[in-house]
């Protein structure tokens, strides 16, 4: 059975730090492309990070560079997102996704295999 499960999510003032994790199982974890994605009420889906599973490439919008960083564990199934810098448009129920098309070069683009629940992350004074 199949399952990400994230944690890590919160309320955090603008300025502040989060560090989201995404437990996987059920699945080779490092064949997999893994990946961020963030959805604000009433806007569409974004993907905020990635990383592939073949050379590490990672890909980062404009909206997030600098700010945020992922990482991957392959030895214990995890993922992470760490987020400094957060401001109040970094609110969003964040997920974390994972997809075996991407393994060599960029992995922007949509993740079309597992994905999990979501956990919100609010920034606000």
């Amino acid at each position: 059975q199949v399952q990400l499960v994230e944690s890590g999510g919160g309320l955090v003032q603008p300025g502040g730090s989060l560090r989201l994790s995404c437990q996987a199982s059920g699945f080779i974890f490092k064949n997999y492309a893994v990946g961020w994605f963030r959805q604000a009420p009433g806007k569409e889906r974004e993907q905020v990070a990635c990383i592939n599973s073949g050379d590490g490439y990672t890909y980062y919008p404009n909206s997030v560079k600098g700010r945020f960083t992922i990482t991957r564990d392959n030895a214990e199934n995890a993922m992470y997102l760490q987020m400094n810098s957060l401001e109040p448009e970094d609110t969003a129920v964040y997920y974390c996704a994972a997809d075996k098309q991407y393994w060599l070069g960029s992995c922007q683009g949509d993740f079309t295999e597992y994905w999990g629940q979501g956990t919100q992350v609010t920034v606000s004074a």
